[in-house]
């Protein structure tokens, strides 16, 4: 069942709700005009339960976010693009970029991604952010080419070339290694809405920062999107996700060795809570899942609330506390031994909310 979630909570509802009667609402960026989608029914409301490595953080600044990506540099977690509330109602598409710095428990603005995006494809390389496409659009959200680095040291985001024609794609399985981004599955076209298309696909790629390359590999023994990614100790590893919609989730883990002579496909233990939509995080040699989305209660299209770790080493799972606000459609990033988890929407669907928790997993 999904618990119930915070008084900050009830106040971003709020504002999702009463948006269409012209209340005072940030106003977003669109990539293109026209992109207005319902948000769901709020769920009952209450206060959450804190402990057991979980801890409550400042709210997002800039208020609700959802189908965004994060990244870390430093002490500081960059949350990027993204889903918004609509100025008269719905969802729009957003080029914000905000930084919380871990340190001090502040948010502040970096400089926006040149394009608004949601589902941005993210990663870290030495000090620098790369996106590497993502989703955006009116009626239905296409795949974008368009890629860029950010500088923090110079707040300034460069255009990188783009995505090459075919590879395009949002909400991949993310990783890197040695300098290199790896991007495994994703989707080319996502039409909110019930019946909406889902163009998920299996493609699996590497981008090479130093030189700009692109380089194919095998794809995913099954398509993926919304899924989660990492590379541990050379090994890229793909858990859970879905294929072709939000109910459609998947249990499976594949790890691929990236060593050039041993690039191949392996199925690992599955995952106890089959889930797409999902934050994850790894710290050490162990990866660990929150929330998402396609738990199908009395019907009924909801966000999980629980947290699973993969142990590498020993490939087994382990069941650990749940989130205290259970959402889907977040990110996670790790920061020395504690994974910060920003923003998500806490019903199926559209529907951004501004908590920011932070989970610290127990000393092993």
């Amino acid at each position: 069942m999904t618990k119930p979630v915070p008084t900050t909570v009830r106040a971003t509802i709020a504002l999702l709700l009463l948006g269409s009667l012209g209340l005072p609402l940030a106003t977003p960026v669109h990539a293109h005009p026209g992109h207005d989608h319902p948000v769901g029914t709020p769920a009952p409301t209450a206060d959450p339960v804190y402990g057991r490595g979980w801890k409550p953080l400042k709210d997002i600044a800039g208020g609700p976010r959802q189908e965004h990506s994060v990244a870390a540099i430093g002490a500081d977690v960059y949350v990027i693009g993204g889903i918004v509330p609509g100025a008269t109602g719905g969802v729009v598409t957003t080029d914000r970029v905000e930084v919380y710095d871990t340190r001090r428990g502040t948010w502040r603005d970096a400089a926006p991604l040149p394009v608004a995006m949601n589902h941005p494809n993210v990663a870290v390389v030495g000090d620098r952010i790369y996106v590497l496409g993502g989703l955006s659009g009116g009626t239905s959200w296409q795949a974008l080419r368009d890629s860029f680095v950010y500088d923090p040291r110079r707040d300034r985001w460069q255009p990188l070339p783009p995505v090459p024609a075919g590879l395009e794609r949002g909400s991949a399985a993310m990783g890197v290694h040695l300098g290199t981004i790896y991007l495994a599955g994703g989707m080319r076209t996502l039409t909110p809405g019930p019946g909406g298309l889902q163009d998920t696909v299996a493609t699996v790629s590497a981008y090479h920062a130093a030189t700009g390359r692109w380089t194919a590999l095998p794809d995913l023994p099954e398509a993926r999107d919304h899924v989660a990614g990492a590379v541990v100790g050379g090994t890229l590893y793909v858990l859970g996700g879905r294929d072709r919609g939000q109910v459609n989730v998947r249990d499976t883990v594949y790890a691929m060795d990236l060593h050039p002579r041993t690039r191949a496909w392996t199925e690992r233990a599955p995952m106890p809570t089959a889930r797409g939509g999902l934050a994850f995080a790894a710290v050490g040699d162990r990866i660990y899942t929150f929330g998402g989305e396609g738990n199908v209660v009395d019907g009924v299209n909801t966000v999980f609330g629980q947290t699973e770790a993969y142990d590498t080493r020993t490939d087994r799972w382990e069941r650990l506390a749940p989130m205290p606000v259970p959402r889907h459609g977040t990110a996670a990033v790790t920061v020395g031994d504690t994974v910060y988890i920003p923003g998500g929407g806490n019903l199926g669907g559209g529907a951004p909310v501004a908590v920011h928790d932070a989970y610290r997993p127990a000393r092993r």
